[in-house]
């Protein structure tokens, strides 16, 4: 990397193992792609109304050849948020996901997609942020938050028809990229979920 990392705390005391925790996050970053010029984590904790308790928002920046990586990742909903480390990891897993993305592009390899499927909301847990689709063929798919837009999420409701894009998780099949489907069947284009990589 050209220049050191810079982690930093917003409305959030310095914490030293937090910050080691986040270097080394970034170290594994390095490790797909040697290329990275500068790395830049923001860990905050924005002011909210009581009831939503302590929850952390991290943002990661990475610099690289071509454009720069960026996840912004608003915790508001994921109550697992109130403990930092998590929300770190899962602002990195993010970020990782992404950085692989542009990695191929740069390399001109075109990522394989997944074919769309269509399916209907079968149960959704707003607070936990996640929820299971019922495909055409009966499988049951989990999907979390993250895949769709906050807005659509809000939306979401047993029997909602969707479409989706399907790969095999850890524990099972999950929903990568989930929509809303038009009521002529066509699926709703679903906004940024605050991930994006600049040109």
């Amino acid at each position: 990397m050209q220049t050191e990392p810079v982690v930093c705390f917003d409305d959030l005391p310095d914490d030293k193992e937090v910050r080691a925790a986040a270097l080394e996050q970034i170290a594994r970053l390095e490790s797909l792609s040697a290329r990275i010029t500068g790395c830049k984590v923001v860990i905050s904790q924005p002011h909210r109304h009581h009831r939503d308790g302590r929850l952390v928002s991290v943002r990661v920046e990475v610099i690289v050849p071509g454009g720069e990586v960026v996840v912004s990742r608003d915790h508001h909903l994921d109550h697992a948020h109130e403990d930092v480390r998590v929300a770190l990891r899962d602002a990195f897993r993010a970020a990782r996901r992404r950085l692989e993305d542009h990695v191929r592009r740069r390399r001109g390899v075109e990522k394989h997609h997944a074919p769309r499927q269509s399916g209907r909301v079968s149960a959704v847990f707003p607070l936990a942020g996640y929820g299971f689709v019922t495909l055409a063929d009966g499988r049951e798919v989990y999907f979390h938050r993250h895949t769709l837009a906050a807005r659509d999420f809000r939306r979401l409701d047993i029997g909602t028809a969707v479409w989706l894009s399907v790969e095999d998780g850890d524990q099972g099949p999950q929903a990568i990229a989930l929509h809303l489907e038009h009521p002529h069947g066509q699926p709703v284009a679903a906004p940024a979920t605050g991930e994006e990589v600049k040109p």
